[in-house]
């Protein structure tokens, strides 16, 4: 009597070496290579099984390490973004387009010229790529004139000038306290006109 637990070499050894046929018995071949024991096949179902909810474990466990990795690279995006916009807020006070320079005199450091941002403001849309972030304003912070965006027709009676906005998501901004001066015409003649602002730079949130 055959052991259906393991392979039939007997029938196997007729399959691969056949005596009166010309090609070899694959039927018998196949049956000498798969047994016939049910305990046999439900280990092998088994097996399977256990292959397959291991390799899913394992592709779980790295699409979990997949999404620390991507918010830790994130987090680290978020936070140049945030050095770079400290970085520009200090810069930006000084720079050829906002600066002050010798139009009140002696040369300052800190100080933005009203009059050239309120026309640069008017061409927000020229400079949107010019300056690397999503958002520039200054708010006056003495004397208070509130929430009044300033355009041509209402300067300098105002309190806040956009000199750039994108209108998307923006990360916390960062901000300097700068002088912002002016020429003022008055009864002897013009003078300056100085009033103390925030400077303010946002980058644009690219986190979802």
């Amino acid at each position: 009597m055959v052991n259906k637990k393991t392979p039939d070499f007997a029938c196997m050894t007729r399959a691969l070496i056949p005596r009166n046929r010309s090609t070899p018995d694959f039927a018998c071949m196949t049956r000498a290579l798969i047994p016939r024991n049910r305990s046999a096949q439900m280990k092998i179902q088994q097996m399977v099984f256990m292959i397959i909810a291991v390799t899913f474990l394992f592709v779980l466990v790295g699409l979990f390490f997949l999404s620390i990795i991507m918010q830790n690279l994130q987090k680290t995006a978020t936070n140049l973004a945030e050095k770079e916009a400290t970085l520009l807020v200090s810069k930006l006070a000084n720079s050829p387009e906002l600066s002050c320079e010798n139009a009140f005199g002696s040369s300052r450091t800190d100080c933005v010229d009203f009059d050239k941002v309120i026309i640069l403001s008017e061409n927000k849309d020229k400079f949107s790529g010019f300056w690397g972030v999503a958002k520039i304003e200054i708010r006056k912070v003495y004397p208070d004139s509130g929430n009044i965006e300033c355009n041509m027709e209402n300067y300098p009676n105002c309190g806040v000038l956009k000199i750039l906005d994108k209108n998307v998501k923006t990360l916390p901004s960062s901000s300097s306290f700068i002088s912002l001066c002016r020429k003022k015409s008055g009864g002897t003649g013009a003078y300056d006109k100085c009033e103390l602002a925030r400077l303010m730079v946002s980058s644009e949130d690219k986190t979802q």
